[in-house]
């Protein structure tokens, strides 16, 4: 019998199918809400899609949507947005990719590649140590009300984990193991879980507040003064309200992750650890964070280089020898 040749059958390429570009951003964001992803991610896309919209106008067909069309939306962006940094528009066009390459493969638009502008790398700005040192002044328990002591505590809590404020605003009491010594993270970017070490100082911190707070195991750690939940939104204020009373004009929460990330790395940190703490998924923005704080990292460098302990050995007397040999 002939042989059948090894040929793969050949697909033609079909006329994208009939949707607005509203349609398919309905259809993607159910796509991802059956995917269980969060719903400050739900909420991103949202954003990314209805600004994109409002670029196209009303009862724009994908098939319209083009490779200059994007390009044409990055050129709106940086006319309406001149101050929008590189960074918050690299993510905005990440949202928009993922949408329109969700359309492409269901076939409502003619592919092209989604390119991505290049991000201005700029250090991140953090508390310095006489801030940090200011923040840390412990109130007096006595006279100081619940959310003021609270505030200390979370500033704590906030240098001693470099949790994001999503992640704050929903630890709850159960997931301290002062047994263990740390702490179970449940509600993440990602929807992802995992544990990180309680330092001893900020144990011993969270077991004088809890005494304090009193609640139940299912209760959330941080509360308002009523024993509310608290959302982000009340951190942020309540943050920068104990800040400015300080006389610590910066107030922002995610400097406390940086200054986190800075002074781990000076203190001679491994990044492997700290990419699973800060949780990330890669090591990418950890490397960003190094080349960051570059010019910090020469604090103390002598301390750890392993040439200066090789020579400091020799300057001690011991064998090491900067002689060449004889």
């Amino acid at each position: 019998m002939p042989r059948t040749p090894n040929t793969r059958p050949i697909t033609l390429k079909q006329e994208p199918s009939a949707a607005s570009f509203a349609e398919l951003c309905a259809e993607f964001i159910r796509f991802k809400k059956l995917r269980n992803l969060s719903p400050e991610t739900i909420s991103f896309y949202e954003d990314c899609g209805r600004y994109f919209a409002d670029f196209l106008g009303e009862a724009v067909m994908c098939d319209k949507i083009t490779e200059d069309t994007y390009y044409n939306y990055i050129e709106h962006l940086h006319e309406t947005k001149p101050n929008l940094s590189s960074a918050t528009e690299r993510s905005y066009l990440t949202g928009i990719r993922a949408i329109l390459y969700y359309g492409m493969k269901k076939g409502y638009l003619q592919d092209f590649v989604v390119q991505l502008p290049k991000i201005d790398e700029v250090v991140k700005d953090t508390y310095t140590d006489s801030e940090v040192k200011i923040l840390l002044e412990k109130p007096d328990i006595k006279s100081a009300s619940f959310a003021e002591y609270r505030n200390w505590v979370i500033i704590n809590y906030m240098l001693g984990t470099g949790n994001r404020a999503g992640t704050i605003v929903s630890v709850q009491i159960e997931d301290l193991d002062f047994e263990g010594n740390i702490i179970i993270l449940k509600k993440l970017k990602g929807r992802k879980q995992y544990v990180i070490p309680i330092s001893r100082s900020l144990a011993a911190i969270l077991r004088e507040y809890l005494s304090y707070r009193k609640g139940e195991p299912g209760e959330p750690l941080f509360c308002t003064a009523y024993g509310k939940p608290m959302t982000t939104d009340i951190l942020e204020k309540e943050i920068a309200r104990y800040n400015r009373k300080r006389g610590v004009e910066k107030t922002s929460l995610h400097m406390f992750r940086h200054t986190f990330a800075k002074q781990w790395i000076l203190n001679g940190g491994d990044i492997f650890r700290l990419q699973k703490i800060l949780g990330h998924s890669s090591l990418e923005m950890v490397r960003k964070y190094v080349n960051m704080f570059s010019d910090d990292l020469q604090r103390g460098f002598d301390s750890f280089n392993p040439l200066e302990n090789y020579l400091g050995a020799a300057n001690k007397g011991d064998k090491l020898s900067l002689k060449g040999r004889k």
